[in-house]
């Protein structure tokens, strides 16, 4: 099977994907902005060509390097792994009628209005939405809906550029920090209180293959804002318990109702006072290396679980769920560059068997925003049999570990 894979060079987990259509026995032919030379050798050696694109979003560019493809060989699926990737690669594989997700499929894993208004009709509990341009139209929707509300993006991933308004000076803030006096459009949500987790999936013809099921601890939005919490994803291993039906049925449903076929699917939920309510799905990955956690947790390749769904239509392997997995992002105490850490060696020393890995940039690196997200800064990733001990450890390391900094000259 030839299979092109979009942006094989980055981010730096992208050869991942690359290395799994290899190993599996696709003929792997990347389309990315790099040059090939300013790629590594070993990635280099995962594929059979490669087109150097201006842009990779940019469809008409991308269009003409798939005819490109084409004309020298028949080509079998075209995949994107990447939130901003999935709508363009899909306008091109239907004008290249190349199989995979369809363009409507994306579309309405992509805007998030046009998404909860699919799964309302189809009976799916999630918050009440729309999408507007004006301050008027939101004016329109508070009266319907009131206070709380969420303003975000309409085609956005985790958090980025997303406030919770309480207020109509809040509104009104939020609204001019994303240009809608200007004409942006936004999506406006009722705001839905509850625990907050995500659900992902590798399907085959839309039913599932894998799936795990991880925790955020707090809720992003809370995390992304909160310099002192050291917030966690945790991966669990009680996949297949009882109480977690609901939550898969709910992934099976969303994904029948948006015609995801053979893909990875990425689903945000919740749970509160109201039960079991649907946040949001992408039909790719989820970011902040969750694969990496579900890999170490259950013994083996998801990448190539993922490549073996995509190439030969069913698993390499099957998951032990032996371990929980999770990770603890480690911010600095301000802005500036990094000076040190306090309590790591210890924390290593005591944790040993169970650690996975980690990242701590050396002295005198600059730090990132935490709105940069989980990877932005510091993190340690860890594993355990059991659930509850993880999270006791995981809230060892992040009250033992201080990530000092200083400010920048």
């Amino acid at each position: 099977m030839r299979v092109i894979f979009v942006e094989p060079g980055f981010p730096s987990n992208q050869r991942e994907f690359v290395r799994a259509l290899h190993s599996v026995g696709a003929e792997v032919i990347g389309i990315g902005e790099a040059p090939f030379d300013g790629l590594d050798r070993e990635l280099q050696g995962f594929m059979a060509a490669y087109e150097q694109v201006s842009s990779v979003v940019h469809v008409p560019a991308l269009l003409e390097a798939v005819r490109r493809c084409q004309a020298r060989a028949w080509i079998d699926r075209i995949e994107a792994t990447i939130e901003a990737h999935i709508l363009p690669v899909a306008k091109v594989r239907e004008e290249a009628t190349i199989p995979g997700t369809s363009y409507r499929t994306a579309f309405l894993c992509r805007d998030k209005p046009a998404m909860k208004q699919a799964l309302r009709e189809a009976g799916i509990p999630c918050a009440q939405s729309t999408g507007v341009s004006s301050m008027g139209e939101a004016y329109d929707f508070v009266e319907r809906t009131g206070f709380p509300l969420i303003v975000k993006p309409r085609d956005g991933a985790g958090a980025a550029g997303t406030y919770r308004v309480n207020s109509r000076d809040d509104l009104d803030s939020a609204l001019r920090a994303c240009h809608v006096p200007e004409g942006a459009s936004v999506a406006l949500e009722e705001f839905i209180e509850g625990h907050e987790a995500f659900y992902d999936t590798i399907t085959v013809g839309g039913e599932v293959m894998h799936d795990f099921i991880s925790h955020y601890y707090p809720g992003v939005l809370e995390a992304m804002r909160t310099r002192w919490i050291s917030p966690q994803i945790i991966s669990t291993n009680r996949v297949d318990a009882d109480s977690y039906e609901e939550v898969k049925e709910l992934g099976k449903r969303v994904i029948e109702v948006l015609g995801i076929e053979t893909s990875a699917t990425h689903m945000e939920w919740f749970y509160g006072p109201r039960g079991l309510s649907f946040s949001e799905i992408g039909c790719r990955p989820p970011g902040v290396g969750a694969w990496d956690l579900y890999s170490a947790g259950n013994e083996f390749d998801l990448y190539k679980e993922w490549a073996s769904a995509i190439v030969h239509g069913g698993p390499h392997a099957q998951p032990s769920r032996r371990f929980a997995a999770g990770m603890i992002a480690l911010r600095p105490d301000q802005d500036g560059t990094i000076e040190g850490y306090e309590g790591l060696a210890q924390i290593e020393q005591k944790y040993d068997r169970w650690i996975i890995d980690g990242r701590f940039p050396p002295v005198g690196t600059a730090t990132q925003p935490i709105e940069g997200g989980y990877w932005a800064n510091a993190y340690m990733r860890v594993k355990h049999p059991d659930y509850d001990t993880l999270r006791e450890i995981l809230n060892d390391i992040g009250e033992s570990v201080q990530v000092r900094a200083r400010p920048a000259t």
